[in-house]
């Protein structure tokens, strides 16, 4: 039985509760912007390390399993890459410095070069440095074993 003097309020929030919950997060929106921009280019290095070193894998890879030669491409001007003839391409950021360090007969011209690998897994080896303010990564390939390997670099 119920309580005449007992009135059923439904439980919420009030107006005055939401507002201060949504006066929060718009300073904590106006706050984080500038943490997270900080953080971006590093990432943002890292990631164009990571897309490099994926595409010098997938050469390799293609290469040994169809039995041809595979060449990945990179123009350093255009900062562009190229996986093979019909396979992957990529774009790198326009802020990045990036230098190619390649054997001399797969130099294809001023900007542009090559990593070609076998299908034995072997390549012509090479180094491809990514970097921004004297920092970043370079990604090397073991002309021998055909070995993909990123890792930090730093300007001498």
């Amino acid at each position: 039985m119920c309580d005449p003097g007992f009135t059923n309020r439904s439980s919420g929030f009030t107006l005055l509760e939401l507002i201060v919950v949504l006066a929060i997060a718009a300073l904590v929106l106006t706050i984080t912007p500038p943490l997270f921009t900080a953080a971006v280019p590093g990432v943002e290095l890292k990631a164009s390390a990571r897309r490099v070193m994926a595409g010098l894998r997938l050469a390799r890879e293609l290469a040994i399993r169809s039995g041809r030669d595979i060449a990945f491409t990179l123009d350093v001007e255009a900062r562009t890459f190229e996986v093979g003839d019909e396979f992957r391409n990529g774009k790198l950021g326009e802020d990045l410095e990036l230098k190619l360090e390649a054997a001399e007969t797969e130099q294809l011209g001023e900007h542009r070069g090559a990593v070609r690998f076998f299908p034995d897994g072997s390549s012509t080896g090479g180094r491809i440095i990514l970097a921004r303010a004297d920092r970043g990564y370079q990604v090397g390939v073991q002309w021998l074993t055909g070995r993909v390997l990123m890792a930090s670099w730093q300007a001498e």
